[in-house]
């Protein structure tokens, strides 16, 4: 039987989606469609809310085809589904790329037709590191030559991210590929030596100044945001006005005065959960929590769960991606994380962020749907 056949055999014998994964994911991005709806309606001639509807649509469809899957299949192709990510990685360093907010990352096909290939490439690098991590292994575990394979898997991505440049990207694949290895059982040795190498990191980066100064005011802000309210303080003092002025119940949807006057930037992207804290007040914003927790529970579940190691690795790959992006957003609206471009996941604006994100759900479907071992 082929690969292809072996895909599509299992059809009629499938089972609905699980509603643990597809509620929350599907009642996120109808959070988002709404205040991304509330962000731009002072925008004449908006069409975002319709773009980021079909979004929403092909991410459903791409969630359903992956969760059909078998993980033999899914690893089967996981070489040309990782080359074909550091590809559109590459793609975008070109010409072909285009550059916004000061990051060249998306590649541009026409008129409000793009996409962002380092959404996509989360998906192909969890994919590549659980083929690695999750395969045949000495006294079932990982040995080193699979921790380092997946180590230069994971600086292939980063680095093309961090020359666009967009550090807060990069950092998702880092703290995917930490919690992967963990995951997979290696011993206690290459833990502590991973720990080890990103401190060494970090701390070059300070010494050797490879912080850019932007970056610096960033982690200034965090500590003091009064210090420049009108500069670089600005993103995360307007953000705690929008958040605070929602206090419990909200100004009601489509009405907050800090929205509609567009005084939090990127308010339909990045900023997002700003608008549901404004305009939901706090029993919206903790809806939204809940929604997420909900998602990631379920997640964790799948992976603690599942009979094969390809499998735990490959779905608690995807919960650390969904936990430390929606953890990150969501913090650096209320202020205790520095600021990073971001987006909360199924709920902030953006075509390529949304589908990879319902593709990742389906791969956490795919696994809960296959229990047996893969060899």
């Amino acid at each position: 039987m082929t690969p292809l056949q072996a895909w599509s055999a299992p059809f009629a014998a499938r089972t609905p989606m699980d509603p643990g994964l597809l509620v929350p994911s599907a009642a996120l991005a109808g959070i988002g469609l709404l205040l991304v709806g509330s962000a731009t309606r002072t925008d004449p001639g908006s069409v975002l809310v319709q773009r980021q509807a079909f979004g929403v649509c092909l991410g459903l469809a791409l969630m359903w085809l992956v969760s059909r899957s078998e993980p033999r299949v899914l690893r089967a192709y996981v070489p040309v589904v990782y080359l074909l990510g550091i590809a559109g990685l590459v793609a975008v360093l070109t010409p072909l790329g285009r550059t916004v907010n000061g990051s060249q990352a998306w590649i541009v096909l026409g008129p409000g037709l793009g996409f962002q290939p380092s959404e996509f490439a989360k998906v192909s690098t969890i994919l590549a590191l659980a083929g690695v991590l999750g395969g045949r292994s000495d006294a079932g575990r990982p040995g080193g030559r699979a921790v380092l394979l997946a180590l230069a898997l994971t600086a292939a991505p980063v680095l093309l991210i961090a020359l666009e440049p967009d550090f807060g990207t990069a950092l998702v694949f880092c703290a995917v590929a930490i919690g992967m290895i963990t995951l997979s059982g290696v011993r206690m040795r290459w833990l502590a030596g991973l720990a080890a190498l990103s401190g060494l990191g970090l701390v070059l980066m300070w010494r050797l100044s490879l912080l850019r100064p932007y970056q610096l005011r960033r982690l200034s802000v965090l500590i003091d945001p009064e210090a420049d309210p009108l500069g670089s303080g600005y993103h995360a003092t307007q953000a705690r006005i929008a958040v605070g002025s929602g206090e419990v119940f909200g100004t009601g949807l489509f009405r907050g005065g800090q929205t509609a006057g567009h005084f939090v930037p990127e308010q339909h992207t990045d900023f997002i959960f700003t608008v549901a804290g404004e305009e939901l007040g706090f029993l919206g914003a903790a809806s939204i929590v809940a929604l997420v927790t909900l998602l990631l529970w379920r997640g964790l579940w799948i992976t603690a769960s599942s009979a094969s190691s390809y499998g735990t690795v490959l779905a608690g790959g995807v919960i650390c991606w969904l936990a430390f992006q929606a953890f990150v957003n969501m913090g650096m609206t209320i202020g205790i994380v520095p600021i990073t471009g971001l987006p909360l996941p199924f709920v902030s604006y953006g075509g390529s962020a949304i589908v990879a994100a319902f593709a990742a759900v389906g791969l956490l479907d795919a696994v809960n749907r296959t229990r047996e071992a893969v060899p």
